[in-house]
């Protein structure tokens, strides 16, 4: 059976960055594992499931995986998983990645693990930054030379004020794409197109909300689960 590690964010995920690869890869019959840097259950950032911000259909659909999936509800701790026992390791976006998961050493064993061993490791949206901060076994950045995309600087310019603040008042530490393109990433989101999913090897990079359900599908694609 095809097994998969999800890490989110218990600083606040974007919902359907998590829940389209989450109900995708249930449906094709693979097994799921959820861990959280501490083991406590992932907050969602409330705008993910904002109707006015993401639609009524979708606000309802995520949220009742959010409050009712008990595999978010009750997350293992990260640093207790050992990520070489999945197929593949998924990262959900959403701004909170910035403040743990892209932070947490235990997450970039386990996107290291992915790319360098046999899984597969799809990356969304704010996760993508995660490239950045994470080195590969001959001590290199492990997104150098690749092709990426994620959520782009053109768009970050439309949340955070003058001084990097958002709206919730937490100031952003580092911007994804610059921090990604300053490890040697080939970042390309493609801002023309609807979605943006690039595969380079065994990493997958979604830019964002839109591109959710093009990330699952070509994870599964991936994995031969279509």
């Amino acid at each position: 059976m095809t097994t998969a590690l999800f890490i989110v964010s218990e600083e606040g995920y974007w919902g359907e960055e998590c829940t389209a690869p989450l109900s995708s890869l249930t449906d094709a019959g693979a097994e799921i594992t959820v861990a959280t840097p501490s083991g406590s259950p992932p907050e969602i950032d409330e705008r993910s499931v904002d109707p006015d911000t993401v639609g009524e259909e979708t606000a309802q659909r995520v949220r009742e995986i959010h409050e009712s999936d008990d595999r978010l509800n009750d997350p293992e701790a990260l640093a207790t998983v050992d990520p070489g026992e999945f197929d593949a390791v998924v990262f959900p976006g959403g701004h909170g990645t910035v403040w743990d998961v892209n932070q947490d050493r235990h997450a970039r064993a386990a996107l290291r693990e992915a790319v360098e061993g046999d899984g597969k490791a799809l990356v969304v949206c704010h996760a993508v930054g995660i490239l950045g901060f994470t080195w590969g076994s001959d001590g290199s950045r492990i997104v150098d030379g690749r092709r990426v995309t994620g959520f782009p600087d053109a768009w970050e310019t439309d949340i955070v004020d003058e001084n990097d603040v958002l709206p919730n008042g937490r100031k952003l530490p580092y911007w994804v794409e610059a921090e990604v393109s300053a490890a040697g990433g080939d970042w390309d989101a493609d801002l023309d197109a609807d979605t943006s999913v690039v595969v380079d090897g065994d990493l997958i990079t979604a830019r964002g909300p839109e591109s959710s359900a093009a990330a699952a599908e070509t994870l599964l694609a991936e994995l031969g689960l279509e």
